[in-house]
């Protein structure tokens, strides 16, 4: 995921801030931050210049991974309700959840193809190709923050070029960043190519654990049921 092919740049990463599903977690954060990434021919530069304009952008990706998911009527994000409760380099403090969103680089004019060079297909380059969207959680048997993978969704046309990977490594250099000790995120149990990719990458399956929700009205009953005794 090198050879004699000419340098390229790798894609732009800009922070813009389920039912059956199977837990993941990166303890050894290591093993991604350190890992090197394949010299893709549309795969460096890093910008944190994010700002509310993605917002469009970030609720197109939602609604393309909830039809991925099968789940597509599930999505009541809107605009507004996205902008009420991300959170971006503007505005710290405010929201819970943060962004990134990943580009292909322009082509560079100076990239030459020989007969041996296979010719990479052309992707648009003011397309975002995915996002990750995450939020840091808590860790009490090792008293360490972490971070949550809430959403990591790359558009088809960009598959297959690292950028799954790359959104990753960011991650993980996050969760080190905060002296965090996990990256956990959660498949959905028939979507075996992603579970193949993230053991491939050396992810965990937390088999022994079992994923519990409240929502609608048993989150609403339980917020007023009475509680007896001490």
């Amino acid at each position: 995921m090198a050879s004699t092919t000419p340098a390229t740049q790798e894609p732009t990463i800009r922070p813009a801030t389920e039912e059956g599903t199977h837990r993941f977690s990166f303890s050894s954060i290591s093993v991604l931050t350190n890992a090197p990434l394949t010299p893709f021919p549309h795969a460096g530069l890093v910008t944190t210049n994010p700002n509310q304009t993605d917002i469009p952008t970030i609720l197109a990706l939602i609604h393309e991974l909830a039809a991925y998911e099968r789940a597509a009527s599930s999505v009541l994000a809107t605009e507004a309700s996205l902008l009420a409760t991300l959170t971006f380099p503007s505005n710290p403090s405010h929201g819970y959840a943060k962004t990134l969103l990943i580009f292909p680089p322009p082509p560079s004019p100076s990239s030459t193809t020989t007969p041996t060079t296979p010719t990479p297909t052309p992707l648009p380059t003011t397309t975002c190709a995915g996002m990750a969207l995450y939020f840091h959680n808590y860790s009490t048997w090792r008293a360490a923050p972490g971070i949550y993978l809430e959403d990591l969704f790359v558009r088809p046309a960009f598959r297959g070029r690292g950028y799954g990977t790359r959104l990753l490594r960011e991650l993980a250099r996050e969760t080190e960043k905060v002296g965090g000790k996990r990256l956990e995120w959660s498949v959905l149990k028939w979507n075996e190519p992603s579970l193949r990719f993230y053991e491939g990458i050396g992810a965990e399956r937390m088999e022994e654990w079992v994923g519990m929700r409240m929502e609608g009205e048993s989150l609403e009953g339980m917020a007023r049921r009475e509680v007896g005794g001490g």
